[in-house]
């Protein structure tokens, strides 16, 4: 096998490694690799916001699923990310909800101060470019790579949304969903340009792929971390071997990056001697820690016909191609509420997010939505090997809802949901429950419906999470540096210490652009 020498080999052209490309190869005397297992983002349907749900289960999608979960009656729960240039930006539903200044500094008590929202959030502004100017007391980034826009055409319904939540006590959040605060509602600020999807392929990657200093390998997967003497020396492919100068950094994601350590001999020793994997470096954090927003939907006929039904017309196509208006410039997330289930002040631990349009299998129908989103779970899972063979997925299992304060938080969305649809500003527009939900649920019948129902936001996080060096569950310090392996530093949403009150984008971002400006730093120094 040969070998090709760079100075960084990166695991991942997604959220966080298409940022660390871009801003390491400013520097025209680095030499960058770039891993990514799946191709090109080329397909048309990625531009088009609406159809994030026909991405899903394509070729794009690593198409992974949980094991049986206790918790969901025992039902497998579909997990799709991005297998794709900018990752599961390229399919997502483009929500750039960083989360609350609560989370960091929540960061900052696991994984020391310089995870404060302070410390945070110029990394966020440098990435950002907000279209329109910001809410006044903000200090949002006006010229990053990434474009933040509102939603171009929403949905008439929105506006009703947006009425009841204030009717309920969550009005405008001050400042927008930029943070520091969340509490209250808002439209869902979108990663959106002109009314197209605007990955983090698109702000960050395409423009470095002009230097000469980067090389991209498509659909090549990483299969294992060359180690020597507990140094991270390059990165094994298929049929080359990509060694690193300085550093081997991951940024394959809460599934992926555990799944390559743990393939590398890096995990807890016993479990990978059991699935036959030599172990090289006990890390027994690995693949734990996993968790998730879990999801559950409320839903409603509409009295009136919904224009997201009708988003695959001709119609709506010629409105998109023509004046990026109409039905598909729209994320189907339009607008999102913040509150705690308990009622009283505080962080939130709820979501409301309002979708105007049904989910019925895999089809659309005239109905309305609010799916309520767990905010801040207890219940925590594992990711970990099947077989040494790199080509065979990890288990993924998220453990849902065996935490029973879990549940109960979710039964009180639930029923906070029903209230902003018995509105004023909701009820004239929709008429009974649609199927699954039924109305009149006792709360045990609530309880089971919960667990019959629920899902994921697709927002997996921390398997290998940052901790301060007494930390003996870390996998990485807070340089997301792996404990034990030298020149081996970790970039995705798998290092979180908790999972944040926002969405997970805009956060990958923010790590890759601040371990940019580390990795800089450090070697200018």
């Amino acid at each position: 096998m040969d070998d090709e020498l760079f100075d960084y080999v990166i695991v991942g052209a997604g959220s966080a490694g298409s940022v660390l490309a871009a801003r390491l190869t400013e520097d025209p005397a680095v030499r960058v690799a770039l891993v990514e297992a799946g191709g090109p983002d080329t397909d048309p349907a990625i531009r088009v916001p609406g159809a994030s749900l026909a991405l899903l289960g394509t070729e794009l999608d690593w198409g992974y699923a949980t094991v049986p979960q206790p918790g969901l009656g025992g039902r497998s729960v579909d997990w799709p990310r991005g297998k794709v240039l900018g990752g599961s930006s390229s399919l997502n539903f483009q929500m750039w909800i960083p989360g609350s200044a609560d989370d960091y500094d929540a960061w900052g008590r696991t994984a020391g101060p310089t995870w404060s929202w302070q410390t945070v959030r110029p990394h966020l502004r440098t990435a950002e470019r907000w279209a329109g100017a910001p809410a006044e007391g903000t200090s949002y980034g006006d010229d990053g790579p990434l474009w933040i826009s509102p939603p171009r055409d929403p949905d008439p319904t929105t506006a009703h949304f947006l009425r009841a939540c204030a009717d309920l006590g969550l009005g405008p959040i001050p400042g927008g969903l930029g943070g520091p605060h969340l509490n209250g509602s808002a439209l869902t600020p979108l990663n959106q340009r002109n009314g197209t999807r605007w990955s983090s392929a698109d702000g960050y990657l395409r423009p470095a792929l002009e230097r000469a200093n980067l090389t991209l390998f498509t659909r090549q997967q990483a299969r294992r971390i060359v180690l020597e003497n507990n140094r991270a020396r390059g990165v094994e492919l298929a049929d080359v071997r990509l060694m690193a100068r300085r550093e081997v950094i991951l940024s394959a994601g809460a599934v992926g990056s555990p799944h390559l350590l743990m393939l590398s001999g890096i995990g807890d020793e016993r479990e990978l001697a059991a699935a036959g994997v030599e172990p090289r470096v006990h890390l027994p954090g690995v693949g734990r820690n996993l968790h998730d927003h879990a999801t559950l939907d409320v839903i409603r006929h509409a009295v009136s016909p919904v224009r997201l039904a009708d988003a695959e017309s001709a119609h709506a196509l010629k409105q998109f191609e023509e004046d990026r208006v109409g039905p598909l410039t729209s994320n189907i997330a339009e607008a999102v509420g913040f509150l705690r289930s308990d009622g009283r002040p505080g962080p939130p631990d709820l979501e409301v997010i309002w979708a105007p349009i049904a989910f019925q299998g895999d089809a659309l129908a005239d109905g309305l939505t609010i799916g309520v989103v767990l905010l801040q779970p207890e219940s925590r899972g594992t990711v970990s090997l099947q077989t040494p063979d790199p080509d065979t997925p990890p288990l993924i299992d998220p453990q849902y809802l065996s935490a029973p304060v879990d549940l109960h938080r979710l039964a009180a969305g639930a029923r906070f949901a029903e209230r902003l649809f018995a509105t004023d500003a909701l009820r004239p527009l929709v008429g009974e429950a649609m199927s699954p939900w039924t109305d009149d649920m006792s709360d045990e019948a609530l309880l089971q419906h919960i667990r019959d129902h629920t899902g994921t936001l697709f927002h997996p996080v921390g398997t290998c999470r940052m901790g301060l060096p007494d930390d003996d569950a870390a996998v990485v310090d807070p340089d997301m540096r792996v404990r034990q392996v030298h020149g081996l530093r970790i970039v995705d949403a798998s290092v979180f210490p908790r999972i944040t009150r926002g969405h997970t984008h805009a956060p990958a971002v923010m790590l890759a652009e601040r371990a940019a400006s580390q990795i800089r730093e450090a070697t200018s120094g």
